[in-house]
């Protein structure tokens, strides 16, 4: 697609924006008849007050007065129940056509690739779903739709001014030049001002979802003052950027009062004398004057509604911009099941998160149904980078990893997940309650099925301490509940799905050591029949492990159980040595 930042008549942003519309076409086509329709009412009234001062009141006629005043209190209600209905479907039209936008923007979110996010501010993934499509719904509710009807309705006036009086109309129309002159040149400089705007409103929103969600660094380290003092300018540019929008209207708007106070001086000056010379009727100078109020009117509105078509423009680009975004795992697997024993191959398998450097290297390993696997090795090394390609949130470079005989691309995304289970050591938890927490508003899990989840991982007592057990809300990230007992949370949550495959990625490293004696006999009979890797620093939870393989800078170093690893006096016994002989009560009990 043709990118053309900020120009309202971008052909092709419209063709896209017109396929959402499909759905309610014949909504669409009731905006259009109204507009039409407001058009043709547009000069009617004028023309029946000067119909009705040169037939009627200039000929002394009581009853056709009456008569032509009944007529045009007909023409005020129509007028106001076609502008209600326009305006209320053109409104219902562009928020129903943001609401399934909008939908298609956070599910095309969902599935992009965990890469993306990591370089891509949240703050401004926010701002093109909620404000910038806000924008594009404007573009119905003020600006298309009404810019077409605000032309049709200058053609309507100039139509019949032209019928009535073509040389008047002339000499009324003479300052329009300079009106479509100022019209140009507002157009261009609230063009750039706007794109400014959007500009500035992402950065204050990335601004704020990062430090609201960071507020604790930013206390424990006193950063108050000087976060602030960023907001602060931040926050001043916001303002600037919209205060020069504003300065270009506050010019623009008298300067279209000046210039029909012309059209009207020249009325009144040419008017008054082809009223003398008898060439025109007083009834036509009064229509004329009216004529000159509806015909301004649109297109001072017109300039305003342009900026606003251009507005949705601008935020239809970013928004499609998303959504034309191909960093997501191309889901080409068709197989739905076949996972039923859990056994996992990688076979020479290669990654890296950018092309300049190999973050895993020729990675070679099986682990049979119900083993553990466990990886360790220093920070850095590509522990938790073998998870996040197990789970297909990144694609490898080369080789391939195979569950059940089958390589991972073939399993459905969904499916696939579905069947891993993973803990990891930074716990999320969403502002809900307990159980929906653990369901994930999953339905067809019942509540008596997450009981007997907390009560084998031990979590049930604290639970029903809690006010509203079950029905506990956590808040945001689950801050009403401690560091161990988030983490118990997460068990149950990947646990309840029964899952073939189960991944502790540092899963107990936050907790204390209460919480982790509390969790770990449990994980013992929860592990058990299932295959498991368990990746650790403290190196006394993977002593029991069935394998364990030891990375350093992406590459296998040693694989082996504990114990043949403590024989071969390499990298994993000096990471053993160094770790207990730090921690001297921790090696006593491993010894």
């Amino acid at each position: 697609m043709a990118k053309k930042a900020g120009k309202a008549y971008d052909i092709n942003l419209l063709k896209r924006i017109y396929t959402y519309i499909k759905p309610y076409k014949k909504q669409f086509i009731w905006c259009v008849i109204l507009t039409v329709l407001l058009a043709a009412l547009a000069p009617l009234r004028p023309f029946l007050i000067q119909y009705a001062l040169d037939e009627y009141v200039f000929e002394n006629d009581a009853p056709g007065l009456g008569f032509m005043t009944i007529v045009l209190i007909l023409l005020l209600v129509l007028q106001t129940v076609v502008q209600y209905f326009h305006t209320y479907l053109t409104n219902k039209l562009g928020q129903s056509t943001i609401r399934d936008l909008r939908t298609n923007v956070f599910n095309h979110i969902t599935k992009l690739k965990l890469r993306f996010f990591d370089r891509t501010p949240i703050g401004q993934l926010i701002t093109r779903t909620v404000s910038d499509l806000e924008t594009i719904a404007d573009i119905f509710s003020e600006g298309l739709i009404v810019i077409i009807g605000d032309i049709l309705q200058l053609v309507a006036i100039l139509g019949v001014m032209l019928y009535i009086d073509w040389k008047l109309t002339l000499v009324v129309l003479i300052p329009m030049p300079l009106l479509m002159l100022a019209t140009y040149i507002f157009k261009e400089a609230i063009k750039s001002a706007f794109q400014e705007v959007r500009t500035q409103v992402s950065h204050l929103n990335t601004f704020l979802q990062e430090h609201i969600s960071g507020m604790g660094i930013i206390q424990y380290f006193a950063r108050e003052q000087q976060e602030i003092h960023k907001f602060k300018n931040i926050n001043a540019k916001h303002r600037d950027a919209h205060i020069r929008s504003n300065w270009y209207y506050s010019i623009f708007f008298p300067v279209v009062e000046i210039i029909s106070s012309l059209s009207l001086g020249l009325l009144v000056w040419y008017g008054s004398k082809s009223i003398l010379e008898h060439n025109v009727s007083p009834g036509v100078i009064v229509s004329f004057i009216m004529f000159i109020n509806l015909m301004y009117r649109p297109i001072r509105e017109l300039a305003d509604k342009f900026n606003t078509l251009q507005m949705g423009m601008v935020g239809a680009e970013r928004v499609f911009s998303l959504l034309d975004s191909k960093e997501y795992e191309e889901d080409t697997g068709t197989l739905r099941q076949g996972i039923t024993t859990g056994k996992i191959v990688f076979k020479d398998v290669w990654f890296s998160y950018t092309e300049e450097k190999w973050v895993l290297k020729n990675i070679n390993f099986e682990i049979k149904p119900g083993q553990t696997l466990a990886i360790v090795g220093a920070t850095g090394a590509g522990k938790s980078s073998v998870i996040n390609i197990l789970n297909r949130f990144y694609s490898i470079g080369k080789g391939s990893i195979e569950i059940d005989e089958k390589d991972i691309r073939e399993y459905t995304v969904p499916y696939l997940r579905s069947q891993i289970a993973t803990v990891i050591q930074d716990v999320f938890l969403f502002s809900d309650t307990i159980e929906k927490n653990i369901t994930l508003g999953n339905p067809d899990i019942p509540r008596s099925l997450v009981i007997q989840a907390a009560k084998e991982a031990g979590a049930h007592d604290f639970i029903e301490r809690l006010p509203g057990g079950y029905d506990y809300n956590v808040m945001e990230r689950g801050a009403t509940l401690s560091a161990g007992q988030a983490q118990l949370i997460s068990f149950i949550r990947a646990l309840i799905y029964n899952p073939k495959i189960l991944v502790l990625d540092e899963a107990t490293s936050s907790v204390d050591t209460e919480t982790e004696l509390l969790i770990q006999s449990t994980l013992e009979k929860l592990m058990k029949g299932r295959t498991s890797i368990v990746i650790a620093h403290r190196l006394s939870t993977v002593q029991k492990a069935d394998k364990i393989i030891v990375l350093d800078q992406g590459e296998i170093r040693e694989i082996g159980s504990h114990q043949e690893l403590l024989k071969l006096n390499g990298l994993y016994k000096r990471l053993f040595d160094l770790q207990f002989n730090s921690l001297g009560i921790e090696k006593t009990t491993v010894t």
